[in-house]
């Protein structure tokens, strides 16, 4: 077992800091391996699932590799949902799932599938351990793969990748054997290589963006960046052209942003949005939120498309791309603000006039009087009481679709897990950044069904008192009924809204989390001002409010965009 052992070490030489596993009996030498290892933080969660997104919050909050153990069988199954989210979201994980040996395989031996290259296209790489190791030889390759699964997982694009390991009993050490590390393992490091852009293909690229009419920047989800941020900053000031950001872009520390746009694009007809529409779009980042903003630019045809992305493959998601340009966002943005600037305001004044009114309007939509308590309008009074510096993160369905249209205060970075846009690990993936950061407020905003499917986050033995989860309960899917398509059909109830009567109060008990059950606005403010508090732990706000009058809430918000812009 000594190759088996050397894996924790070669993760820990790597600076792989934390592990995830869950318990199993096939997985024991991979378990004492790392538990046993004094340079890694190892943390147990029993549910396969609920693991993989803890160790892909806690990638995405550090920003480098996580390994994570499972036992053989469906167990490296239930890894799925969250390799497909980090393998679209770029977030390196390292998979060892442990395996029966090749003999066994199809012969009808206990928890025993076919586990070689279990994720398929969704892992950048998948790698067989040896499953005998005496040899030099093997002993060498042994460490080899392990060394090239983590770089493979690490390099950019980073991403996951199995390493799958076929063990043979006996694999538990006997009582009091110790276990060791071998002081000369193999270590092989990979040094990225920086693209950068020759200085005649700047220029070049830089008088097409003088001489070509309007211009327009679009970013995608990304982590924040302070110096993307500032070069954005510099750019939009030399050139006068208009930046548009999702929530999950995270530039709302730059006041320049053009970040309502759910909101007026949803609102102007096509001969007002014909006059925004660009000559040359640049983008960068990942995807984006906003449905509208989608199809604006799908319909814009714009000349020219640039896309900014150092490596790996590009996706022509409005159908126009002309250029992609291998560079990082930040250093093409700062090398265009170092050349003659040129203000095209006539681009950026007719945004910036949509942004201004979009503001203004969503603040007096807001304060009108009499409205019904409602998902919406808690969801409004919520946003603005995070403190500066919080990890927010937003569920999938109307949760992230509402911050989007409200927009987030400056100093807070959104997270949300867009990659593959499902709701199977939004508590998790919130629990591994709270984990990760105990120094940090993690604020989960998320709907009913997407909490309740993913109960297993609290599932474990270690405290979150910065973790607090904002439940907006509605009693189904509420989404469903705010979308064309489906609230139309008389079906609606039972097949798609997903019914159900649960709370969140014995969720609050069985995990030792506070708990603050919400139905009004009175009920709400009071609350808020000691749920957010340090003191007061980790901790559950549920919000209790009816689907159909969000629904027709939200209708009537939908009347007053289209009023407001017309």
């Amino acid at each position: 077992m000594q190759a088996v052992y050397n894996i924790a070490e070669i993760c820990a030489r790597h600076g792989i800091t934390d592990v995830v596993l869950s318990p199993g009996s096939r997985s024991a030498p991979l378990t004492l391996a790392f538990a046993r290892h004094p340079d890694l933080t190892v943390r147990v969660v029993p549910d396969e699932r609920a693991a993989a997104f803890i160790a892909l919050g806690i990638a995405q909050a550090q920003k480098r590799a996580v390994a994570l153990v499972c036992t053989s069988g469906t167990a490296g199954l239930n890894y799925a949902p969250a390799v497909a989210e980090a393998f679209f979201q770029q977030i390196p994980l390292v998979i060892f799932t442990a395996d029966r040996p090749p003999e066994w395989i199809d012969q009808l031996d206990g928890q025993t599938i076919r586990q070689h290259n279990l994720y398929g296209a969704h892992a950048k790489g998948a790698f067989e351990f040896p499953v005998d190791t005496a040899h030099p030889d093997a002993k060498w390759f042994s460490a080899r793969i392990i060394n090239e699964a983590i770089n493979l997982a690490q390099a950019a694009p980073a991403g996951p990748v199995q390493v799958n390991v076929p063990l043979r009993e006996p694999f538990y050490p006997k009582a009091g054997e110790a276990i060791g590390y071998d002081a000369d393992v193999k270590i092989i490091r990979e040094i990225p290589n920086a693209p950068e852009m020759h200085q005649s293909k700047i220029m070049e690229h830089m008088a097409e963006l003088q001489g070509t009419g309007h211009v327009l920047v679009v970013a995608g989800q990304q982590p924040f960046n302070a110096t993307l941020n500032d070069a954005l900053g510099d750019f939009t000031r030399n050139y006068g052209i208009p930046i548009i950001a999702d929530s999950i872009a995270n530039q709302s520390q730059n006041s320049s942003i053009i970040n309502r746009h759910d909101i007026f694009l949803a609102g102007l007809d096509e001969t007002q949005k014909k006059d925004l529409r660009p000559d040359i779009l640049i983008t960068f980042g990942q995807s984006l939120i906003s449905k509208s903003l989608k199809l604006f630019l799908r319909h814009a045809a714009p000349k020219h498309h640039w896309h900014v992305q150092a490596v790996g493959a590009a996706a022509d998601n409005f159908r126009s791309l002309t250029s992609l340009i291998r560079m990082e966002p930040e250093e093409f943005f700062s090398r265009f603000s170092q050349e003659t600037p040129t203000d095209d305001a006539e681009t950026l004044a007719p945004w910036q006039l949509a942004e201004a009114k979009a503001m203004a309007f969503s603040k007096r939509f807001f304060v009108a009087a009499n409205q019904p308590f409602n998902e919406f309008s808690a969801f409004h009074s919520t946003l603005p009481q995070l403190l500066p510096g919080t990890a927010l993160h937003l569920a999938n369905s109307m949760a992230v679709r509402y911050a989007n249209i409200l927009g987030i205060k400056a100093g807070v970075e959104a997270f949300a897990n867009r990659g593959t846009s499902g709701i199977d690990g939004c508590n998790s993936t919130a629990v591994g950044a709270a984990l990760s950061q105990p120094g940090r407020p993690v604020v989960l905003l998320t709907g009913d069904v997407a909490f309740f499917y993913d109960r297993n986050a609290f599932w474990h033995n270690y405290p979150t008192p910065n973790l607090r989860v904002v439940l907006f309960n509605n009693h189904g899917g509420g989404i469903f009924r705010l979308i064309d398509g489906p609230r139309q059909q008389p079906e609606l109830e039972e097949f798609f809204e997903t019914r159900q009567t649960l709370t969140a109060e014995n969720t609050a008990k069985d995990f030792n989390l506070r708990y603050f059950p919400v139905s009004s606005f009175d009920e709400l403010d009071t609350a808020l001002s000691v749920f957010f508090a340090a003191e007061t732990g980790a901790a559950i706000l549920e919000i209790f409010t009816d689907s159909k009058t969000n629904a027709a809430f939200f209708e009537e918000y939908r009347a007053a965009v289209k009023d407001a812009f017309s």
